[in-house]
């Protein structure tokens, strides 16, 4: 039995067109947009590791400056700005009592070695070790180098968020070697460790996404993108509105554009970029979510 082919190039232009109600300057901007050529890359997926810092800072959304975005036009960016902070919410809560065996990563600290899933895995992995327990003497002075007031019961300042799964984070960056050896020693000797806690939750919002989906294709677009004839043409010789977002930290991570659908050239040059390959960020936040 023969396999079903995709349509061609062309249907598939055709197609968006009609939906969109694309008349016939964008759609030449949906085809040539659509045959660019540029390294795009998927978005990373979510590690499953210890260090918060290596997964996308989305927690940056909820206060994300004004100077963030950049573009031509002042009103282009703000109205961008206004959509992308209700993406993320975040809430706070004390609890009374937080047992510490469920922590299991650090949010504060930007030290990252190798993704570890686990303390103990990141422990096992140190070429060496300066923190060793082999009683609860040890446990105790261990704990008190992170967290001087343990045993005086000072809350721990905890981050969890939604795109992490459950995961636990401790709000901090000092001693991590201490904190990470004195909990997996509490989880191997099944020894109660429990202090009050303030914890900041971060979540993505289905609202806000479905608000960012309705008015904008946020595409990822690779650093190549901003020095290529054929993209910057496109953008600039139109006029077409824009604005640009540098989000993500790793060495040569791709640019964010966002491009408004009530916008028809804008709406053209999003779907045909996303023919050429660029990665659809909302597709990729609603796949966290």
């Amino acid at each position: 039995m023969s396999q079903m082919q995709p349509p061609p190039l062309t249907a598939r232009l055709a197609a968006i067109a009609q939906r969109f109600g694309i008349g016939k300057a964008p759609r030449r901007i949906l085809e040539q947009a659509s045959r660019i050529r540029l390294p795009f890359q998927p978005l990373p997926p979510i590690q499953e590791t210890i260090w918060w810092q290596s997964g996308p800072p989305l927690q940056r959304l909820v206060e994300l400056p004004r100077s963030a975005l950049s573009g031509p036009v002042q009103e282009d960016k703000a109205e961008a700005h206004a959509v992308l902070v209700d993406v993320v919410k975040r809430s706070e809560q004390q609890l009374s009592s937080f047992d510490l065996r469920q922590v299991d990563g650090f949010c504060g600290s930007d030290n990252e070695p190798l993704p570890s899933p686990s303390f103990e895995e990141y422990l096992a992995g140190l070429h060496t070790r300066k923190v060793r327990i082999i009683s609860y003497k040890d446990f105790i002075k261990a704990i008190s180098l992170p967290l001087p007031r343990f045993l005086a019961g000072e809350p721990i300042s905890l981050c969890r968020a939604g795109w992490h799964g459950k995961r636990v984070f401790w709000n901090g960056d000092q001693h991590v070697e201490a904190f990470a050896a004195s909990i997996a020693y509490a989880r191997l000797r099944e020894l109660e460790a429990t202090l009050p806690a303030d914890i900041t939750e971060y979540r993505l919002d289905p609202g806000g996404l479905g608000l960012l989906n309705d008015r904008y294709h946020v595409l990822a677009m690779p650093v190549q993108a901003w020095s290529d004839p054929a993209f910057m043409g496109l953008l600039l010789d139109g006029g077409i509105p824009y604005s640009r977002l540098t989000f993500l930290r790793h060495p040569g991570a791709p640019e964010f554009i966002l491009l408004p659908k009530t916008h028809a050239e804008a709406t053209a040059l999003g779907e045909g970029l996303r023919l050429a390959g660029a990665a659809d960020v909302v597709r990729y936040l609603q796949a966290l979510a």
